[in-house]
């Protein structure tokens, strides 16, 4: 596997030559950020992106993410012009030889969290759900409401798209997707990018809104929606990991054979209650995800991607972006590389 870090660009207050002093990590995991969704990206722009990785010795590993426009997941006549463009974000991709793009198919909310800063018992903070608090929150105000959503949506914008979704289950999102995919895969093919579908997060329906990519079955589904190599998915520990029923290394295993685990995210989450976690240190003891059995899995399916840690806890006294801090990012990718070498040197 190819250790990874994910910096936002610019913006991010950790610097590139912080991450470059991580033992063991010279890939990055990165976007342009200020591109509107819906636009192309620039080849332009994404060279100086990774030239300005490559300055600081690292190089530019994967894509996360090219967000995909909400008009082609609700099947509206735009979406031919919007996956045109789309396609060609991913050319310009396959002409700089980025070789992964991490993306999702989330109606409105790529992400949920109720708490931003949950107090665990060693005095750290950490993301945290609690699918209760969502009852809480007043939509017609917009996101602002939402933890870490500030006014991505005034009060009218996001009625009307959630009026929009009513019309939209499921299966009319599965299909949405299977239109998408026919048109990206062969560009992707055809450019030398490999697609890594992102599962949704968290694994289930929220504010009524459709969630499709789950568990083992949806998967499998997606993988065989245009069978291909370049289709694949990135595997999420985290956000698989909330749903309990969810058994990572045996899904890990059906898929890597298949050859379609292109990216890694691994991360612990602590399940403390039907549809309620918080997020914790990535070492096995402290979640309900056992890392040591996910990366034995992977392993055994001779997984050669990148790999990053996910959200962190907020330590040390670190401030920033949450779940986003050095430190305990730093802490969670030596831990997954010690875990690595532990199990490569008991297989030699």
């Amino acid at each position: 596997m190819i250790p990874a870090f994910r910096w936002f660009g610019p913006a991010d207050p950790i610097p590139l030559g912080h991450i470059r002093q991580i033992p063991g990590v010279r890939s990055v995991v990165s976007a342009l950020y200020d591109v509107p969704i819906g636009e192309a990206w620039g080849r332009d722009r994404l060279a100086t992106l990774k030239a300005q990785i490559e300055d600081a010795g690292l190089c530019l590993a994967v894509v996360e993410s090219i967000p995909v426009h909400e008009d082609i997941k609700l099947g509206r006549p735009t979406r031919d012009r919007l996956i045109d463009r789309y396609c060609a974000s991913v050319r310009a991709m396959g002409d700089l030889r980025i070789p992964v793009l991490c993306y999702n198919f989330m109606p409105v909310f790529d992400w949920m969290r109720t708490d931003l800063a949950r107090r665990l018992p060693d005095g750290s903070t950490a993301l945290a759900y609690d699918d209760r608090a969502l009852d809480a929150i007043d939509l017609s105000r917009g996101t602002g409401e939402l933890p870490g959503w500030a006014a991505t949506y005034t009060g009218s914008e996001l009625q009307a798209l959630l009026a929009a979704y009513r019309t939209v289950d499921a299966g009319r999102l599965w299909d949405h997707l299977g239109y998408f995919l026919e048109r990206v895969v062969p560009a992707a093919a055809q450019a030398g990018v490999r697609l890594a579908l992102h599962p949704d997060d968290p694994p289930w329906s929220i504010f009524g809104l459709p969630r499709i990519i789950t568990d083992a079955a949806a998967l499998e589904r997606l993988v065989k929606l245009v069978d291909d190599p370049a289709n694949g998915v990135t595997f999420c520990t985290g956000s698989l990991g909330a749903l309990p029923e969810n058994d990572l290394p045996a899904m890990i295993r059906r898929l890597g054979r298949m050859g379609r685990i292109h990216f890694a995210h691994c991360r612990n989450v602590r399940v403390t209650g039907e549809r309620q976690f918080h997020e914790t240190a990535h070492p096995s003891a402290y979640g309900s995800v056992d890392l040591f059995e996910v990366l034995r899995a992977l392993k055994d399916v001779a997984f050669t991607g990148p790999m990053r840690p996910d959200h962190g806890r907020m330590i040390w006294g670190e401030t920033g972006r949450p779940g986003y801090g050095l430190y305990d990012r730093a802490l969670g990718i030596t831990y997954l590389q010690g875990l690595w070498e532990a199990i490569a040197r008991s297989d030699a």
